[in-house]
């Protein structure tokens, strides 16, 4: 059966298109529509199977009832898992997630902001890139919700959401030292953003706290998005240069290339080398020996970042913005 438009409705309900308008955007209270007209237009609209096309009733009530995620890498594990928890919160609250990757292009980034104007969404949530905070800024101005996670900007006032990564790290290398390991590796990448800075501070600092000498040859930093192989063929350079008896890695990604590139070299992994990933993936739990891991608290994220965003969306006024900083654990598998 074909569904019928508002107007076939109104028509069969005996009432005006704008009644019938009224009951579909639950205003019918509001507008003194009786209780037996209310009954009598549901019945025809669940009968009839009417959908409301969803861009012409955001055009009618000013909300589309979707909120636009931002994120580095849809196919990075972190992102992914918090991105399907946000979403399943979001969904049981009445709203839609679309999600698009900036893979830290500032052009990227602000073309998508651009997009999820247009389609009209009614907050953002975005892991940004620097370069976007003028129009971050314009968002804010125009009284959009947005809330940044797992990366802050600077000179942005607006509400943030992460984990305490300088401490994470921190307490990483020092379980290196606590084990006697001395000459300590760090791998990460080359991105100028805050959450991976904040992870060098930490391995920075926790040597210096330990009497450890920082030697920046133990430091490797991989160009964001180069391929897999340069990136294992960097790491196998990294060892083959410098005596290492422990290294971490500083995202899930960079570990997984250095498991491989450990296993090409026939280093033993508990025996001649500790090794700890910063974010979990279950590959660490897969592999022989279990891999420790920085485990960032997703639950909390997504559950914390959907709850800003909501107080935010259905608030009068302005509310004061709100900087939660979660607390990363290291898990131990040794």
């Amino acid at each position: 059966m074909k569904s019928l438009s508002i107007k076939d409705i109104a028509l069969k309900a005996n009432v005006s298109i704008t009644t019938v308008s009224f009951i579909i955007n639950g205003k019918a209270k509001e507008k003194s529509i009786s209780e037996a007209v209310i009954k009598k237009v549901e019945k025809i609209i669940i009968e009839s199977g009417y959908k409301p096309n969803q861009i012409a009733r955001s055009l009618r009530t000013g909300n589309s009832n979707i909120i636009g995620l931002i994120v580095e890498d849809i196919s990075n594990s972190f992102f992914s898992k918090v991105a399907r928890l946000i979403e399943d919160k979001a969904y049981k609250k009445g709203y839609k997630i679309i999600y698009s990757s900036t893979e830290n292009s500032v052009e990227k980034a602000k073309e998508l902001i651009n997009m999820f104007k247009s389609r009209k969404v009614d907050a953002y949530i975005i892991s940004p890139v620097a370069g976007i905070e003028d129009d971050i800024k314009l968002l804010l101005n125009d009284n959009k919700p947005v809330i940044l996670f797992d990366r802050n900007l600077p000179g942005v006032d607006t509400n943030y959401v992460g984990a305490n990564h300088f401490t994470a790290t921190y307490q990483s290398i020092e379980s290196f030292i606590k084990e006697g390991k001395k000459n300590i590796a760090l791998v990460t990448t080359d991105v100028s953003v805050q959450q991976i800075i904040e992870r060098f501070d930490g391995y920075k600092q926790a040597l210096t706290d330990f009497k450890l000498p920082y030697n920046e040859n133990l430091v490797l930093k991989i160009p964001f998005g180069q391929a897999e192989e340069e990136t294992i063929s960097n790491i196998k350079e990294l060892f083959k240069n410098n005596k290492i008896d422990a290294v971490l890695f500083a995202t899930n990604y960079l570990a997984i290339s250095g498991l491989k590139a450990v296993k090409q070299i026939n280093k033993t992994i508990g025996k001649d080398l500790s090794v700890i990933a910063y974010d979990d993936h279950e590959a660490f739990e897969l592999h022989t020996p279990l891999i420790s891991a920085v485990q960032q608290p997703l639950e909390e994220i997504a559950e914390t970042v959907i709850k800003l965003i909501l107080n935010q969306l259905s608030s009068k006024t302005k509310l004061a913005n709100q900087q939660v900083i979660i607390p990363a654990k290291l898990i131990s598998r040794n």
